[in-house]
């Protein structure tokens, strides 16, 4: 059974950073953020692979975001940089059997960690 418990997040100001952490137990090919913003759908924001060299970020955080992983912590970590606005929302970790940008395709998540970010 996977687990993954995500902490970090806050309310900061635009330009700010944050960096979330998910921590993640049972096994998984790797470990994939997504955030939703209130009223809107859960959108993939990055991934990385456990095993490999697998990293893809969304075009919205490529360049902001970074994604890098502790294998002997089995934590998966998402620097972020210049926040904006827009990157208001939950933000969530998961991991499956295979890589996805749908949050369809996963079965196990996180609780959930605010982020907000004041204009």
């Amino acid at each position: 059974q996977v687990q993954l418990v995500e902490s970090g997040g806050g309310s900061v100001q635009a330009g700010d950073s944050l960096r979330l952490s998910c921590t993640a137990s049972g096994r998984t090919l790797g470990v994939t953020w997504f955030r939703q913003a209130p009223g809107k759908e859960r959108e993939f924001v990055a991934l990385i692979g456990w095993w490999d060299s697998t990293i893809i970020y969304s075009d919205s955080v490529e360049g902001r975001f970074t994604i890098s992983k502790d294998n002997a912590k089995n934590t998966v970590y998402l620097q972020m940089n210049s926040l904006k606005p827009e990157d208001t929302g939950i933000y969530y970790c998961t991991g499956g059997s295979r890589y996805s940008f749908s949050p369809r395709d996963y079965a196990s998540w996180g609780q959930g960690t605010q982020v907000t970010v004041s204009a």
